[in-house]
This record gives structure tokens, C-alpha cells and sequence, in this order.
């Protein structure tokens, strides 16, 4: 018989039993977990798979056909004798070596014992000794046939722990097997089946604690089947491992600043820090402190990345240098993808950086549309190539680079990015200054520092000379600031920077109603995530009031405000007039999307001299108006390219109105008058339609009522009222000199071109 006895270290398990001393194996139930059984259990698995066998959940109780089986071959008598009992098995199991056999017999024989001392009767020990025939017939043949091997054969159990399956797993044991009960479930029902506790001995280590949940022999499976994706993907495993945080003592920026020989001393492990702070702990001291951490960082001599606002979305040239195929699987798509990873200067950083891949996609990927994934993946790889060299660039295990992103991810893509940075030899550091501006990354691995008081910094002070040190008064200031303009409905000068029209569905009434109220006054005006929706009037008015021809022109007369432009009898614009942009917009459009950057830098460019959020709505608006394709023809005969000349070609005049406009406030308007029988031209359309979008109040008078607005658009965008009948071949009036001085026509004020026309 083999005798049990306790373990000095879990690896004793898997000693050979020539290292042994004659007749020891280990039985032992596990009921707590920590890191070390992980990797004991993941190793024993794959080792009861192999050369023994692994019970999941529980052992099946003989059926019919076992029991008919076992009576046709070896009746239904029984004596509890050791010879009759092993000449029973040489008959039942013919193919197990003799030796084996023995072994089996005297365990078996033994356990028998012990249950009629425990006071199983003869009948119940017959049962019992059928049970356990049937059982090593069906279940454990491949190990009983392995005793004696120089590889001790492995018994992995999961499972509650019945009486007989606890005596069952006692034979095999005192037979020659190392046997480990995996008990998830706790011990409850295996101190029933052993009640002297004598069968096993219990697992005790420091640090266990209860099984994460979901674990147990499927748990194992699966992890075993991704290490295996793994290796194929990376190769061999990285031989370092992430600790992330373990270290820090929660002091901020010195925490970045202790050397990584100080963070631990384990050479199996590479110590980084993922820190999110936000807020400030100190205006007045703010910006000088991140100079002093900049200057100690950087003397330091560690590989430093440093990002402001946000991180530049890939562009089409970095995106087409990452090589894919389509994929119908997350398993495959990291497969595909991982090849661009390429670090051949150090083959164990190109391990750490494809194991980290694979981890942050799958990670991602759980619940996510296959191809926004590979997309989300193409845009993880641009990324990491742009910064590779700059944070590994003549990387050893010694030696952490730093991710500092100030502002915070702006997006799911920038949050999976440094999520896959926190896996890698990397200290990332997230300031955020500005609690008006919230950062999007969320992980359970994310050390937060937060303090109230908020500060809008835009850039980190890298030189003295760069660092602004604002004085009490200044942030007082700003502080009453926020409590005036912050939810109160009032709005300092040109509070927010981004705006979207809303065209307002009202009688023709409310026109002449709401034309003089502020954006803000007007229903529908609301503020989102410092996006303010402005509420505007873009109508047609078709027909004329009964009555005298003055009321109706003196209708039009009172929406002539100081705000307005006047458009009367047009054209306003012709194709054959002089734009000089117009030749060279075919290259600032590329697969429906604005080159930005062509645009801005081209000398034709007409805008540069607005303020920066102005030119970012006038591009928004411009890209939106191509979107919608309300324009006829946009995208389908080339008037997408006559789209772009007429909006980046307008005048000084109207610069000047833009770089003025604010988004809370009196809005600029657009009053045109057409009376004759003519369509209005596509470029007056075009015009029309995008200043809808930037926030103009428009109004068409069309006493004829004709379709001449609409015929180049593609829907529905104005609201039309006929006021009354139609009329013909009308004149327009002269307006008192006040008006016309302070009012040119849309040709004079937009273009500077032509003269006005009263006729």
C-alpha cells in the first residue's frame, strides 16, 4: 500500500517516483485559491489530462448496462477476501498489468474494511464493491493501468466530494495516484463522506482566499486554450510579468518619480504606475509643480511621451501601412493583426507587446461589432507604432518610459490605448486639470487622485519661460466666472466654441417675433456637453397679403435689422465671376471627408485670420452640408467641388460677421428678395443652405410663389408659408437712406461687386 504524506512545496506533486521515497503520494483537497495554486492547478490539469484522468462535477453512478455487463461476467457473488477479491480482478480487468492489479486489490480490500468497521453491512459492502468495480472498469482503467509508471498518474476532481467518490479516490490513491479535489464549493460535503478527516490532507498556504467566481476545471480549460492562442501568436511567453500600482504610496507625481530598482524586487516582474489625477490640489502651485516634475522626469534620463489635449487620430497614410485580411473571429483578427507588431531588436519586448495586444483586443472585444473592432485594433497599432520608438527605443527590463496625457481620453479609442499601455514596461500618467472636461477611461487597475478645484491648463509647462503663475485675483476671477456663467442661463462672450442650428416650426408670425431675440431667448436653445443647439428661422414666404403693396414691404422692412443682409433681385453670385480657390478645391476633398490641413494651409485660404473655433464650425458645417448631400448632385456630378468653391470663397464682409457671431447671442440674417421668374442659382442655394447650418436666420420673399428656392436641394430644410395670393413681374421698392446706408445689398456686403438695383 502507498502511504500519504504532506507536501513541502505544491511542485512535489509532479517529482517522479524515482525522486520519491518508496511508497509516498499526495492526496490533497484544495478549498481556497491564490496565484501559486492557479499556476499548480493549470500545471495539473494538463498533467491528469495526459497520464490520468479528470473528473468534472462528479463520478456517474453505473447504469443498466454497466450492471448487466458486470453480472454476465462476474455474477453477483462476494466475499470480502483479499485473493478472492484480486482473482475477481484478473478476470474483470484482463488487460491491467498483474502488478497493478495487486495493488488495486489490496486498496481495495482495505477500504472495504474500513467500511464495515464504519457499520456497512454485508449487502452494503457487496453494492459498494459493484460500484467501485464498474467504476474502475469505466473510469479509471487508463490509470490503474499506469501504476507503477516512473510518471505517478494525477487524479484531478472537481466536484462536492461524495461518500463514495471520496472511497473511490482513497483506492486509487492507496494504489499508487497523487489525487487533488478541487472543492469550489467548500468542504461541507466531503466532511460527511470522511468523517475522521484521515482520506486527504488539506491545502494550506499563505494568502488564499475564496475561489474567484466561475472557477473550477472549465475555468482552467479555457485559460489553458488561450495560453495556447497565445503562444501562437507571441511565440514562447514573455518571461516578465506587469505589477501595476503595487508600490505606490498614492503621493502623485513623486510616485512616477521613484526609480524602478526601489518599486520591488522581484527580477519575474517589470513595476509601472497608471495614475489618473484630477482636479488641483493647488492653483498657485499647479503649473510650477508639473515644471519641477518635468525637469526631474527629464534628468532622469527615462524615455518620456508626453501628449496635450488629445491624441491625433491616425492618418490615412499611418492606417494603410497596417497589413489585415478579413477576419470572422476575435481569435483570428488578433492573429492577423499581431504580425504588425514587430520589435527585432529585442525579441522579449516584442512578447510583452503582442501578449499585451492580444489581451487589450479580446478584452475589447467582448460584446463589440467585429469590424468597429478592426478598426479599434488598426488604430491601437497606428498609435503604438508612432510612439514605439520614442518609449522602447534601446529598451532593458530596467528601464520604465512614461505616457503623461494631459486633458484626458477624449474617446473609447484613446481609453483602449492606455488601457494596453498600463499591460507594458510603461508609467502612464492622466492629468486632468479641467473638471468641466471629463475623461472618458475607466479600469480596474486605475489609481484616482481627485481634488476640487478645477483649472483649465492646455499646455504642461516643459520651460520656465512657458509657465504662467496666475495670482490669487486671477483665480477669483475665473471662479466667480463659473458661479455666473455655470447652469444660471447667462453666457459670457464667446462662451463655447461648438454650436448646431435647430430650424424652428413656427407660424409666420412668430417671425418678425423672434427675428430680434438673442439665440438664448428663443424655444429649443439648449447647451449639451458645451454644444449649444442654436434655434433658427429659415422660411420661404410665398404670396402677398390683400391690401396695400406697403404693408407687405413694410413687413420685410422690419426684419431689416442692423444684423441683416439684403438680397434683392439677385443673382448674388455667377459661375463666371473670379474665385480664386476655386481651381484647387479637387484636392481638399478625399473619399467624402475635408483634408483639413490641405484646406489651412493653402495660400487661397481665406479664413486663417478668424479665431480657431470659428474655422473649426465654418469646416464642421461645410463637411455636415456635403454629409447630408442636400445639395443636388453632391457626390453623383462633381457638385460637391462647386459646394466647396462657393463656402470657402466668401468675402471680407462676411469674415468679419462670422469672427463676430456668438453662439448665445443676436444671430446674423439673411433677407432675400426674388420676384421674378427665374430659379435662384446654385451657388445662392449652396450659400443659403450653408448658413442655415452656421447659425443664420433666413428669410426667402417669393411673391410668385414658384419653386425657384427649392429646385436645387434634395429635401425638405425651409418652412413655407403663403401668406396670400400670388403675384407677378412686382417691383422692389427703395428703402429710406438710413436703410440702404446701413444695409448693402448681398453683392456689395458678401462680394463687393456689382451695383444695387432698386427697381
Amino acid at each position: 500500500m502507498f502511504t500519504h504524506r504532506k507536501l513541502d512545496d505544491l511542485n512535489d506533486f509532479f517529482l517522479k517516483s524515482t525522486e520519491r521515497t518508496d511508497g509516498i503520494v499526495y492526496f490533497y483537497r484544495i478549498c481556497g485559491y491564490n496565484d501559486s495554486i492557479r499556476k499548480f492547478l493549470l500545471r495539473y490539469y494538463q498533467e491528469a489530462a495526459r497520464s490520468g484522468v479528470v473528473i468534472e462535477g462528479r463520478i456517474p453512478n453505473p447504469d443498466e448496462r454497466n450492471l448487466d455487463y458486470y453480472e454476465e461476467v462476474m455474477g453477483l457473488a462476494f466475499r470480502l477476501d483479499r485473493e478472492w477479491i484480486a482473482l475477481g480482478l484478473s478476470k474483470w480487468l484482463p488487460r491491467v498489468k498483474e502488478g497493478s492489479r495487486r495493488l488495486v486489490a489490496e486498496a481495495l480490500c482495505d477500504t472495504l474494511e474500513g467500511m464495515r468497521n464504519e457499520g456497512k453491512n454485508e449487502n452494503m459492502l457487496k453494492n459498494a464493491y459493484i460500484k467501485f468495480m464498474c467504476w474502475l472498469y469505466y473510469r479509471f482503467e487508463r490509470v490503474v493501468n499506469r501504476l507503477g509508471d516512473t510518471q505517478v498518474p494525477k487524479i484531478l476532481y472537481e466536484g462536492a466530494g461524495s461518500y463514495y467518490e471520496v472511497k473511490m479516490l482513497h483506492i486509487l490513491s492507496g494504489s499508487g495516484c497523487d489525487v487533488a479535489m478541487l472543492l469550489c464549493q467548500g468542504e461541507e460535503a466531503y466532511r460527511k463522506a470522511d468523517v475522521s478527516m484521515t482520506c486527504s490532507n488539506r491545502l494550506e498556504l499563505p494568502g488564499m482566499e475564496a475561489f474567484p467566481e466561475g472557477f473550477g476545471i472549465k475555468w482552467l480549460r479555457k485559460e489553458i486554450e488561450e495560453a495556447g492562442k497565445r503562444e501562437q501568436i507571441c511565440g514562447t511567453p514573455p518571461t516578465l510579468q506587469v505589477r501595476t500600482n503595487t508600490w505606490i504610496e498614492g503621493k502623485g507625481l513623486s510616485d512616477f518619480l521613484k526609480p524602478v530598482s526601489l518599486r520591488g524586487g522581484d527580477a519575474g516582474f517589470y513595476y509601472n504606475c497608471f495614475m489618473r489625477m484630477t482636479g488641483v490640489e493647488d492653483k498657485l502651485t499647479y503649473q510650477s509643480d508639473l515644471y519641477r516634475f518635468w525637469t526631474e522626469l527629464s534628468g532622469s534620463g527615462r524615455k518620456i511621451v508626453l501628449v496635450e489635449e488629445e491624441i491625433t487620430p491616425p492618418a490615412n497614410e499611418e492606417i494603410s501601412m497596417v497589413r489585415r485580411k478579413p477576419c470572422d473571429s476575435i481569435d483570428r483578427l488578433v492573429l492577423e493583426l499581431s504580425g504588425n507588431i514587430v520589435f527585432a531588436g529585442n525579441m522579449e519586448l516584442q512578447k510583452l507587446l503582442r501578449s499585451a495586444f492580444m489581451d487589450t483586443i479580446q478584452e475589447e472585444g467582448t460584446g463589440e461589432n467585429l469590424n468597429r473592432l478592426t478598426g479599434r485594433a488598426v488604430c491601437l497599432l497606428c498609435w503604438l507604432k508612432r510612439y514605439q520608438e520614442q518609449l522602447f527605443g534601446g529598451w532593458e527590463p530596467s528601464r520604465i518610459a512614461c505616457f503623461i496625457y494631459l486633458g484626458g481620453c477624449r474617446n473609447d479609442n484613446e481609453a483602449m490605448f492606455l488601457r494596453f499601455l498600463r499591460r507594458l514596461p510603461v508609467d502612464v500618467l492622466i492629468l486632468a486639470p479641467d473638471l468641466n472636461r471629463k475623461c472618458c477611461l475607466q479600469s480596474k487597475w486605475l489609481y484616482e487622485l481627485s481634488y476640487e478645484t478645477s483649472m483649465d491648463v492646455r499646455r504642461f509647462p516643459r520651460q520656465n519661460a512657458g509657465v504662467h503663475m496666475p495670482t490669487a485675483a486671477y483665480h477669483a476671477e475665473r471662479e466667480l466666472d463659473t458661479l455666473l456663467y455655470q447652469d444660471t442661463g447667462m453666457y459670457r462672450d464667446e462662451q463655447y466654441q461648438k454650436a448646431v442650428s435647430l430650424t424652428l416650426q413656427s407660424i409666420y408670425e412668430e417671425i418678425s417675433i423672434l427675428w430680434n431675440a438673442e439665440l438664448k431667448y428663443r424655444p429649443g436653445f439648449d447647451v449639451t456637453d458645451s454644444t449649444v443647439t442654436m434655434p433658427v428661422i429659415f422660411a420661404k414666404v410665398s404670396g402677398v397679403k390683400e391690401g396695400p403693396l406697403k404693408e407687405y414691404w413694410g413687413e420685410v422692412d422690419k426684419l431689416l435689422s442692423p444684423e441683416a443682409i439684403l438680397v434683392q433681385g439677385g443673382p448674388c453670385l455667377r459661375p463666371e465671376e473670379p474665385n480664386p480657390i476655386r481651381p484647387y478645391v479637387i484636392h481638399f476633398l478625399k473619399k467624402g471627408k475635408l483634408l483639413r490641413d490641405k484646406i489651412r494651409e493653402h495660400p487661397a485660404y481665406a479664413y486663417g485670420v478668424l479665431r480657431e473655433e470659428m474655422q473649426e464650425h465654418i469646416l464642421d458645417k461645410l463637411q455636415l452640408l456635403l454629409d447630408q448631400r442636400t445639395i443636388r448632385g453632391t457626390y453623383e456630378n462633381g457638385t460637391e467641388y462647386t459646394i466647396l468653391a462657393t463656402v470657402l470663397n466668401l468675402s471680407k464682409n462676411m469674415v468679419r460677421i462670422l469672427q463676430r457671431f456668438d453662439f448665445t447671442k443676436r444671430n446674423p440674417k439673411l433677407v432675400y428678395i426674388h420676384t421674378s421668374d427665374t430659379l435662384i442659382p446654385l451657388e445662392d442655394s449652396i450659400l443659403a443652405a450653408f448658413l442655415n447650418l452656421i447659425g443664420f436666420d433666413i428669410v426667402f420673399f417669393i411673391p410668385t410663389g414658384y419653386q425657384c428656392v427649392e429646385n436645387y436641394y434634395s429635401r425638405k430644410v425651409m418652412e413655407e408659408y403663403r401668406i396670400g395670393n400670388y403675384m407677378y413681374d412686382m417691383g422692389i421698392p427703395g428703402f429710406d437712406n438710413a436703410s440702404i446706408n446701413a444695409r448693402r445689398s448681398w453683392r456689395d456686403k458678401v462680394f463687393k461687386r456689382g451695383d444695387r438695383r432698386w427697381d
